[in-house]
C-alpha cells in the first residue's frame, strides 16, 4: 500500500513538472515579441506582473549577473549571435534548462531515475548539436554570399560612393545573413565605432577567412591609400579560385562523407528496428543498469568515431 501511494505521489509530481515545463516553454518561446506595454496603451496604469513573470525575471537577472558579455562560453552571447539566434544568453539558458527538465521528467515517468538522467544528457547533447548546426548553416550561407557582396562593394565604389555607403547599399541588396552582418557594421560605424573593428568582429563571428582578407585589404588601403576597388577585385579573384578548389575537394570527398554517415547511423537505426522487431529484447537496454551502461558507452564511442571520421574527410589547404 505504501509502495502504491509512493508511486502515485511520484506520478503526480512528474505530471506537475511536465505541465510546469510546458508552461515555461509557452511563456518564453511562444510569447509574441511585438506587443505594446500596458503603460503605453493606457498611460497612468501600473502594469501588474504575475508571480511566474517575477520568478522568470529574477532567474534571468541571476543568470545575467554570472555571464560576461565578452566571455567565450558555450552559451555566451557571441555563440548565439554566430548561430543567428536573436535572443539574450539568459533567455536561451533558461529555455535550455526547461527543455532538459522536461526531458528528465518524461524519462523518469517512462523508465525511472537512470533513464531520466540519460534523457537529460541526450537533451543537453541535442541542444548543443542544434546550436552547432545553426552556426554551421549560417556560416555556410555567409561563405557563399561573400564573392557577390565583394562585387557589389567594388561596383558601388566605382560608381562614386564611399566605402561605408557601398557597404550600406550591399546590405540592402543582400540576403540574410550577409544583410544582417553588413547592417550591423553600418550601424556600429555610425555610432562611432571603428570600421575595421566592426569588420574584424564579423569575420571572427562567421569564421570566414575570405572576409578577413577583405578587412585586411581595407585596413591597408586606409593606411597607404590607392585604388581600393582594384585591390578588392584582385581579392575577389583569389576568393573565387579558392571556392572553386573547395568545391572540387568537396566533390572528391563526398564518398568518404557518405561512408561516415552510414557508419554512424547504422547502430542507431539497428537499435530502432530492434525495438519494433523484438521489444522484450530491447527492454534490456532501457530498463536495466547494464543496458544503460552499454547505451552510454555506445554514445561515447559513436561521438569519438564521428569526430575521427570528420577529421579524416575534412582537408585543410
Amino acid at each position: 500500500m505504501n509502495a502504491a501511494a509512493g508511486q502515485s505521489i511520484m506520478l503526480v509530481a512528474g505530471l506537475v513538472g511536465v505541465y510546469l515545463a510546458l508552461l515555461l516553454v509557452v511563456l518564453l518561446v511562444l510569447k509574441p515579441s511585438r506587443t505594446l506595454d500596458l503603460q503605453r496603451r493606457q498611460p497612468g496604469i501600473q502594469a501588474r506582473q504575475s508571480a511566474l513573470t517575477v520568478l522568470t525575471d529574477n532567474a534571468k537577472g541571476a543568470i545575467d549577473s554570472r555571464i560576461h558579455s565578452g566571455s567565450g562560453g558555450l552559451l555566451s552571447q557571441a555563440r548565439l549571435d554566430a548561430a543567428g539566434l536573436k535572443k539574450q544568453a539568459s533567455d536561451y539558458i533558461l529555455i535550455s534548462s526547461v527543455v532538459v527538465l522536461l526531458a528528465g521528467v518524461v524519462g523518469f515517468l517512462l523508465a525511472g531515475l537512470l533513464f531520466a538522467i540519460l534523457m537529460c544528457l541526450v537533451a543537453m547533447l541535442g541542444l548543443f548539436l542544434t546550436l552547432k548546426l545553426l552556426t554551421y548553416r549560417r556560416q555556410s550561407r555567409f561563405d557563399e554570399q561573400v564573392p557577390d557582396t565583394l562585387q557589389m562593394l567594388t561596383g558601388g565604389m566605382r560608381a562614386g560612393h564611399s566605402l561605408l555607403r557601398a557597404v550600406d547599399a550591399a546590405a540592402k541588396e543582400s540576403e540574410s545573413p550577409m544583410s544582417e552582418e553588413l547592417t550591423r557594421i553600418v550601424n556600429e560605424t555610425r555610432i562611432g565605432r571603428d570600421l575595421g573593428e566592426s569588420m574584424n568582429e564579423v569575420a571572427a563571428r562567421t569564421s570566414n577567412e575570405d572576409f578577413t582578407w577583405i578587412t585586411q585589404a581595407i585596413e591597408i588601403h586606409r593606411e597607404v591609400g590607392g585604388d581600393l576597388a582594384e585591390v578588392l577585385d584582385h581579392v575577389g579573384e583569389t576568393i573565387r579560385d579558392r571556392n572553386q578548389i573547395r568545391r572540387q575537394v568537396s566533390a572528391l570527398s563526398a564518398e568518404g562523407r557518405v561512408s561516415a554517415l552510414v557508419l554512424v547511423a547504422l547502430p542507431v537505426v539497428m537499435f530502432v528496428v530492434l525495438c519494433f522487431i523484438n521489444p522484450l529484447y530491447a527492454q534490456t537496454f532501457t530498463s536495466t543498469f547494464p543496458g544503460f551502461v552499454m547505451i552510454a558507452v555506445t554514445v561515447v564511442m559513436l561521438t569519438l568515431g564521428s569526430l575521427w571520421l570528420n577529421r579524416l574527410i575534412k582537408p585543410k589547404y
